[in-house]
């Protein structure tokens, strides 16, 4: 199916392109490396559960909730101007 001048296809391959950007994205902010043992924002003790849980982990999971709303917040804008971003 055609739409408008892209030619058959083209819908799906910016869906995909959309699907395989955001799980870069994901993985950019995966923590990876040695677990810290102080929090890098309020410098609170990371529990050692957390830092086996979450290999590379850099903040207490007050901060990090912190940084998570900010993100989600930032994302709500559509910065890539594609279709399919905007037909959520």
């Amino acid at each position: 199916m055609a739409v408008g001048w892209s030619r058959d296809g083209a819908v799906q391959e910016q869906i995909d392109a959309t699907v395989e950007a955001g799980v870069q994205l994901a993985k950019s902010r995966l923590p990876e490396g040695e677990s810290l043992t102080h929090c890098e924002e309020c410098e609170v003790a990371i529990p050692e559960a957390r830092r086996k849980a979450v290999p590379g982990v850099r903040h207490c999971v007050k901060c990090q909730s912190e940084i998570e709303k900010r993100l989600k917040a930032d994302a709500l804008y559509n910065r890539r101007g594609s279709k399919d971003s905007q037909l959520k």
